[in-house]
């Protein structure tokens, strides 16, 4: 019998290959995402152990780095897991809090942490994607997201997909979930106001930590000056 992680993994395969046959659908805002200045909208997630975290916790007392994961399939999730590694000493030592909000259940959640070595932060579980939406994260095309794949991948070909889930699926990192889904990192500062916020432009157009260090240094004395 199945187990609950294989199931969960499962059907996240299936909405992947949904979503590759559908293809990306929100690729234009209809309305004004929260951008700096705003208010980051607030909401309470599991944890990957279960536990509930409302975010507005974790931006309470120190501003807080929050960066939206990339499906758990794709590569460059595995090398940001590695960058964020290197980066978070900095980040504490600026006094940031880091966290972050990926599509997995708390079961997909804790394998995957475990699996790839994430840093001791919360990994929190969005699999309905309100989140995702509420922080005004839309999806990539294909040019940003294959841009160095075979052109059947830019055509998004069904067999070329396909075979692109199997050979994932034999290396123990199947393509799950959403397909499209650009990554973003935001900062917010100890009054839930949005001090940088990063969209993804492409899959692995990583930003500069020292930017992100500089919003945080700015958040925490913009607060302090005002208190």
């Amino acid at each position: 019998m199945a187990s609950e992680l294989e199931k969960q993994i499962a059907a996240a395969e299936k909405e992947w290959e949904r979503g590759w046959k559908l293809g990306p659908t929100r690729l234009r805002w209809t309305e004004l995402p929260p951008q700096v200045g705003d208010q980051a909208p607030d909401s309470t997630l599991l944890d990957a152990s279960g536990r509930e975290t409302r975010l507005s916790d974790l931006w309470k007392e120190r501003p807080l780095l929050l960066l939206f994961w990339r499906h758990f399939g794709c590569g460059c999730g595995v090398d940001r897991a590695a960058r964020l590694s290197k980066e978070l000493p900095d980040y504490q030592a600026a006094g940031a809090n880091t966290a972050i909000i990926g599509m997995g259940e708390p079961e997909r959640t804790a394998a995957y942490a475990e699996k790839y070595k994430l840093p001791a932060i919360p990994v929190l579980c969005d699999p309905e994607l309100q989140v995702y939406e509420s922080f005004g994260i839309v999806e990539g095309k294909t040019s940003q997201i294959f841009f160095d794949a075979p052109e059947p991948f830019l055509d998004r070909d069904y067999e070329a997909g396909m075979k692109l889930a199997e050979a994932r699926r034999a290396d123990d990192r199947p393509v799950v979930d959403n397909a499209w889904l650009m990554p973003c990192e935001f900062v917010i500062d100890q009054n839930g106001e949005i001090r940088f916020a990063y969209r993804y432009n492409y899959c692995e157009d990583f930003p500069d930590h020292r930017v992100h260090l500089a919003a945080i240094r700015e958040a925490r004395l913009a607060v302090n000056a005002g208190s």
